[in-house]
This record gives structure tokens, sequence and C-alpha cells, in this order.
């Protein structure tokens, strides 16, 4: 079964922007193409810091993290080559949309204070990243089980040519953006 948001899309998005932009062929619409989740954790932390992580990113995605590891040793940063640096998730298909649908129904507004993110943020070729400061606003993480307060990097990967045509898509999506 797809997934509620997948059916939102073809559904109520794909007529609006091709009305809204005039598109004559329907692969120019701009669409969802993958959500990449990544956490940094410092290097100088104890050896379980890593695994912690990729604990947390696993059950907030649903999928298993890979550990990402340094190229080449930086020695200001007290960094060797090969260390463990952080983890990353990419999500495609049903299951970007289903962590899609529970980061904007679910996480996003258990933040303190929440009144929609920037829509400033977009990196001029139609790819929207955000900071996340604690793993604890989604629901799956289990707060008594929570060593150290971790953030994360999500990126929305689209394939829209330009910032406005993606922030017509995320808008038609349900992403929730701060009004002026």
């Amino acid at each position: 079964m797809k997934a509620r948001l997948y059916k939102k899309y073809t559904d109520e998005v794909v007529p609006a922007l091709k009305a809204k932009h005039n598109f004559k062929n329907i692969h120019q619409i701009p669409k969802l193409s993958k959500i990449v989740v990544n956490m940094g954790v410092s290097a100088s932390l104890e050896k379980g810091a890593i695994d912690d992580a990729a604990k947390d990113l696993t059950l907030i995605t649903g999928r298993k993290a890979a550990i990402s590891k340094s190229k080449k040793a930086v020695a200001s940063f007290k960094l060797r080559e090969n260390q463990p640096i952080g983890c990353r998730v990419t999500l495609r298909h049903d299951v970007m949309y289903e962590f899609f649908d529970r980061l904007v129904a679910a996480a996003l507004p258990r933040i303190r204070d929440f009144r929609g993110l920037s829509p400033r943020k977009f990196d001029g070729r139609g790819n929207y990243t955000f900071g996340v400061s604690d793993q604890a606003i989604f629901p799956e993480i289990e707060l008594e089980k929570v060593k150290r307060t971790q953030g994360m990097d999500i990126t929305f990967v689209t394939t829209a040519p330009n910032d406005e045509q993606a922030r017509d898509l995320m808008k038609l999506m349900g992403f929730p953006f701060a009004e002026k």
C-alpha cells in the first residue's frame, strides 16, 4: 500500500504544480527524490557515542544507519584517519514519504515555541536542509534511555531546478514554513 503523502502528491500536488508553472510534460514536475538524515558525533567522545547515535537514528528512520568515517587525519581536531565521526541514513520511495509525514505531523510540532521553519534555507538547486537540535522530538525515542542529546541535519533532495519550484512543492506537500 502506498504512503498517504504519496497519494496526496499524485492527486493534489501534481495537478496544482502543473497548472501553476505551465509544465508541458509530466516529467518536468518536481518531486521529492530522497531524504538524507545525518548525525555528526564528536570524535573525542567515548566509544559508545557513535553506537548510541546510530541506534537512535535507526529508531527514528526505520532503516539501519551507516557509520561515516574520517577520510584523513587532522591534528588540530584530534582526528585520525578512518575514525568514526557520524552516521547517516538515506530514505527513498515509500519510506521517505512515511518519514516526511511523521516529521511534519508528529516531530516538528513537539519543538518548543515552533512557528515554522525558515523558507530561506534552500541551496539554489531546489534542495532544503535544516537542523534539529535534539533527537527527543521524535516519538520513537524513549526519554529515559537517552544518554546524551544529539542533533541532526535533515536534507530534502528534490528534482526541482530552482528554489521557487521546490518551495511550491514543499508547501503543497504540507511542509511548515514560517510566515513573514
